[in-house]
């Protein structure tokens, strides 16, 4: 069993930078005419989820900011993130909505994202924080962006509201945006501390900003991940095998691919010698076990820990769109992978879907076994476990300051729902810009 999963997770972290998750759905040992039938009748599953306004009036002209989740990128050879062979944003774009990509750590965690998506949207250069890169042995800087969106936070001289932002996150790209809502309205105590009161970030400095209008989450695993567990306990050296495939892109890159681990030291410098970033490389804290990772906050553990520190600010609009594929075998009573799942999340949609532990306060089962091949399908409607949010569903009058949610898609895997395979979500993501756009300010 840990040579399988090992093997199926190599398989994964070469295929996932090249964009090869969009390769056919169907099985590879069927004859061509059946998989061209297979494609043609995946193609006519439609989102279930209607997401399009009652009143279609727009009320704000807000931006809206696309966060990618785990493993994640802007475009990739001509792919993209956000529709793949088919651009969201571009598509957004041509609606007349003004839409960013962002691009930030592909497995860090949600602390380090946050602080990369302030700067990238804001413009300037990412500061982790002095407390938290002290504690978690990294560099506390990291690149200087010119900023998708300047102008963040500042008041419009023509309206006289604040300049705010509309937030799309997928998968753990949900996570990222509450973490950076918390930073945007409480900062952070123990850097206020720990640093000189004229080199703290603005980021961590203590005034409540509220710069975001809405959020929305797809497929995020606000609960954590169960699947966690099994590459935790049969392979547990997944983040030093992420390491040394950064450190060697680092150095020489392979792909057009960045793992975004400079804070790491996993990143060569302009004219640095390579002695010198060997030294560095290994002298990394990466090598060691830390929580500051993607592989804890996913944990149930670790979201727990995330859920506790932030919670739904009562000015914000949230909104949260699950999805599954898989069906209850009726032998067993477990959940297996739909027919066109991704034959990449077979494996962990079949562990997900037969999880039962206790972990403390924390129970793993059978609530949690229908999946999207990654995620728990009940864990992303919001946070609950640690959380005191409310979640309502959603009646077609959105709730300010809760959780609504919008439904789950059926029969879309965790990458059919940003247009990641043979699905057009083009469409569908201007019916929810449309929503965002009809709320009032």
């Amino acid at each position: 069993m840990q040579s399988l999963l090992s093997g199926w997770m190599v398989v994964v972290l070469s295929l996932l930078p090249l964009g090869t998750l969009e390769a056919s759905t169907s099985s590879p040992s069927l004859p061509d005419s059946v998989h061209s039938t297979e494609k043609e009748e995946e193609r006519k599953i439609k989102p279930n989820v209607d997401v399009e306004p009652e009143k279609k009036q727009p009320n704000n002209t807000y931006p809206i900011i696309l966060v990618h989740g785990l493993g994640g990128f802007d475009t990739l050879y001509g792919f993209h993130y956000w529709g793949g062979s088919r651009s969201i944003a571009e598509s957004l774009r041509k609606k007349g909505y003004e839409v960013y990509t962002t691009d930030i750590g592909t497995f860090s965690s949600n602390w380090d994202r946050a602080c990369e998506l302030y700067a990238q949207i804001k413009g300037g250069r990412v500061d982790y924080g002095k407390a938290h890169s002290e504690k978690h042995g990294h560099a506390r800087y990291g690149r200087t962006y010119p900023g998708l969106y300047p102008e963040w936070g500042t008041v419009d001289p023509h309206t006289n509201n604040v300049r705010k932002v509309h937030l799309i996150s997928h998968s753990m790209g949900g996570q990222t945006a509450r973490m950076l809502v918390h930073l945007l309205v409480h900062g952070d105590s123990k850097e206020r501390k720990h640093t000189p009161k004229k080199k703290v970030s603005s980021l961590f400095a203590e005034k409540k900003r509220s710069w975001v209008h809405s959020m929305v989450t797809l497929s995020t695993p606000h609960d954590g991940t169960p699947f966690l567990y099994e590459v935790s306990e049969k392979f547990p050296y997944i983040q030093q095998v992420i390491g040394a495939m950064a450190a060697v892109f680092g150095n020489r890159p392979i792909i057009d691919y960045d793992f975004k681990l400079d804070q790491w030291g996993l990143k060569r410098k302009s004219g640095e010698s390579f002695d010198s970033y060997l030294n560095r490389v290994i002298n990394s804290r990466f090598w060691e076990k830390t929580k500051d990772t993607a592989e804890w906050d996913l944990s149930p553990e670790g979201a727990r820990e995330i859920n506790r520190l932030t919670s739904a600010q009562p000015d914000i609009y949230y909104f949260s769109v699950g999805n599954e594929q898989t069906y209850r075998d009726p032998f067993t009573g477990y959940q297996r992978p739909e027919l066109w799942m991704n034959p990449l999340f077979y494996y962990p949609a079949i562990v997900i879907g037969r999880s039962n532990r206790i972990n403390g306060d924390i129970v793993i089962n059978q609530s949690w076994w229908e999946n999207d091949g990654l995620v728990s399908t009940n864990s992303m409607d919001g946070p609950e476990i640690g959380s005191t949010d409310e979640i309502v569903s959603f009646d077609g009058k959105p709730k300010i300051g809760k959780w609504n949610y919008l439904g789950t898609l059926d029969s879309y895997d965790h990458l059919d729902i940003v247009g990641i395979g043979i699905r057009d979500m083009r469409d569908w993501f201007g019916d929810l810009a449309q929503l965002l756009q009809s709320l009032p300010r």
